[in-house]
């Protein structure tokens, strides 16, 4: 499956890509490279994994598997997302106001939501898009609901989206998560900025050591 990006909407029924309904809609996976590709150390492209996994997705991520043991993860050609996402995810319908909201996010000290309606994913927000809001909808802000207020574009990848990619995917649009979504179109997990600061940290870590 490729990378999507759905725009800023009001949360009214799911707002996953239409892919899962068989249309495919604001698909981003074929954006210009900065940089030119090194033949030496050629990437797997999501678009590509694709094809491949029509004919074994699970068989070739067992290849893959083997083939990768011996390299650090950050070094990894083709990363998968799953291997760094979080499948912590917290919800709240789109009824709830923005006081619980920070409310949620305080209680369990993260920076992300998945807004549903209807039991459907209906956008993800952020901390520092909540503060703004606050900032700009001053007076009985704390008391609006979800409902009534026009949500942030958001990303959403599957579990074997490449996670190189999606990181450059993921600054194209200045947006720090992705919301991992699996075949049956369930969210399972999302990847933030700080999981990769993670990745890269744990390898300078290791470098440092030798």
């Amino acid at each position: 499956m490729s990378i999507f990006v759905s725009e800023p909407g009001r949360p009214v029924g799911t707002r996953l890509p239409e892919a899962f309904r068989a249309r495919r809609v604001g698909d981003v996976t074929e954006l210009t490279e900065s940089h030119a590709i090194n033949p030496g150390r050629s990437e797997a492209t999501d678009a590509e994994f694709q094809a491949a996994a029509n004919a074994g997705r699970y068989r070739a991520l067992q290849e893959y598997g083997a083939a990768a043991a011996g390299e650090r993860r950050e070094q990894r050609p083709y990363l998968p997302v799953s291997e760094i996402a979080s499948p912590a995810l917290y919800r709240l319908p789109a009824t709830a106001t923005i006081s619980e909201a920070l409310s949620v996010m305080d209680e369990h000290q993260v920076h992300h939501l998945v807004i549903t309606a209807d039991e459907n994913v209906a956008g993800l927000i952020d901390l520092r898009w909540l503060l703004a809001w606050l900032h700009e909808n001053q007076g009985d802000a704390m008391s609006q609901t979800f409902v009534h207020i026009e949500l942030p574009a958001f990303l959403t990848a599957s579990p074997e989206t490449d996670a190189h990619q999606l990181a450059r995917l993921m600054l194209a649009h200045q947006l720090n998560a992705a919301l991992v979504v699996d075949e049956r179109g369930v969210a399972s997990g999302i990847v933030t900025s700080t999981d990769y600061l993670r990745l890269y940290a744990n390898a300078g870590r290791h470098e440092g050591t030798v």
